[in-house]
């Protein structure tokens, strides 16, 4: 009987044991998920994520016999006081060749706030050929009270990008990260895109850098 009791009591302790792995291991995976996701996205373009290349890597000449044009758009999201906008609608370009555009934006509060810019491409297919080379967005951004600034993004159109597709649309939508600060000016909380954006692109925040 005591034999019996025992056996029974080794087996429920490694049935613990396997429940508390298990629970680990899916934990573990869903904290996961995001870079995964994001790295997805990189790799396909899904949900109109761009990548990011080094001017070195730039190596393809451009496709003089084709023009793609592109068009800028850029959005302040709720609970972030700052004007943005594209100082140019539109250019053109052939693949592959590196071009520059500049956004300007403004904080219009009397205290210094910190964005994420999180871009898009449509149409989504275009998105795994639009490459960025410099870019704001890689890093938050901080403008003290007042403050004005023009921020470039270096990018270029890959050559394998359909002939079917004449023009691309790169948006940004900017979000304040502090939560607090913005529930202050009327948003709701930063969603997980302004956090999580390609962890890599990412760096310690410099006020006013």
């Amino acid at each position: 009987m005591r034999k019996a009791q025992a056996a029974q009591k080794e087996a429920n302790r490694r049935t613990g044991w396997r429940l508390a792995l298990v629970v680990l291991g899916m934990f573990g995976f869903g904290y996961a998920l995001v870079p995964m996701y994001n790295v997805l996205c990189q790799l396909t373009g899904l949900n109109g994520k761009t990548g990011r290349v080094e001017a070195a890597t730039v190596a393809a000449p451009a496709d003089t016999t084709r023009w793609v044009t592109v068009e800028f758009t850029g959005s302040s999201m709720s609970g972030l006081p700052w004007d943005f906008r594209p100082l140019q609608k539109s250019m053109r370009v052939h693949p592959g060749e590196v071009a520059t555009v500049s956004y300007e934006a403004r904080n219009t509060t009397d205290e210094a706030i910190t964005a994420q810019a999180v871009p898009s491409v449509v149409p989504s297919e275009a998105a795994r050929y639009f490459k960025k080379i410099e870019c704001f967005c890689f890093t938050r951004q901080t403008l003290n009270p007042g403050e004005t600034r023009q921020m470039p993004v270096r990018f270029v159109v890959n050559t394998g990008l359909s002939k079917d597709v004449s023009t691309v649309t790169l948006s940004y939508s900017f979000f304040n990260v502090d939560q607090v600060s913005a529930k202050k000016f009327g948003g709701s909380n930063a969603p997980l895109a302004a956090e999580a954006h390609d962890e890599h692109h990412t760096a310690p925040v410099t006020p006013g850098g």
